[in-house]
């Protein structure tokens, strides 16, 4: 904690340009399409594959201090289907944040099945590969799920690794280890795929002006 600042409330002056304070977060700015996802996940019967199709919009923000500490960020919204259906398969809101002071990522997750995270890696501003972790328990990077899902498939960590290309796409691999009742050991739900972007970033409202 020694490296906290005394002064917990002067504000530092941001730039209006988000967009371009992103630091590794920069080139996931956008509307994103991805084809070629495979979710792995428990069910009765064992380990259960299946492919989908994600649609991912990430839009810049204006920038956020808590005193003199100050994020960059996106602002982000993720659905998911079956290929060929119209019923969600996944849905989640959150925010992607950069701390340039520190190199610090969060990015914070909630979806509509009762449960809520917020993940922290660190990276240095021209990166192109970084992960995000978040643990059960943490005060910091925690996990927050409802009475079912803390007793039927707890989540103890939750990782991911995102990867950006030379070709303009970027990646994702998540991990999300879950003590499922009744099973013995750990069960490792994985998911990963591929964005190609269909729509550039809007600008944040301030840079507008």
């Amino acid at each position: 904690m020694g490296d906290l600042p005394r002064d917990v409330f002067t504000e530092p002056v941001p730039d209006p340009n988000t967009l371009e304070q992103l630091g590794p977060l920069r080139a996931l700015a956008g509307t994103w399409l991805g084809e070629r996802g495979i979710d792995t996940h428990p069910s009765a019967n064992g380990p259960e594959d299946n492919v989908y199709v994600e649609r991912i919009e990430l839009q810049p923000m204006d920038a956020q201090t808590n005193g003199p500490q100050l994020f960059y960020g996106l602002r982000y919204h993720v659905h998911i289907t079956k290929p060929g259906e119209v019923q969600t398969f996944h849905d989640q809101v959150g925010y992607w944040l950069w701390e340039p002071a520190t190199g610090m990522i969060l990015m914070t997750l909630a979806i509509p099945r009762g449960q809520v995270a917020m993940a922290q890696g660190k990276a240095n501003p021209d990166d192109l590969s970084f992960t995000v972790e978040a643990v059960r328990g943490s005060l910091t990077n925690g996990i927050i799920s409802n009475a079912f899902l803390e007793y039927g498939f707890r989540t103890e960590r939750f990782a991911m690794t995102v990867t950006t290309h030379s070709d303009g796409t970027w990646s994702y691999k998540q991990d999300t280890l879950l003590k499922v009742l009744g099973q013995d050991q750990p069960f490792h739900h994985t998911d990963r795929n591929i964005l190609t972007r269909i729509g550039p970033p809007a600008p944040n409202p301030t840079s507008v002006g």
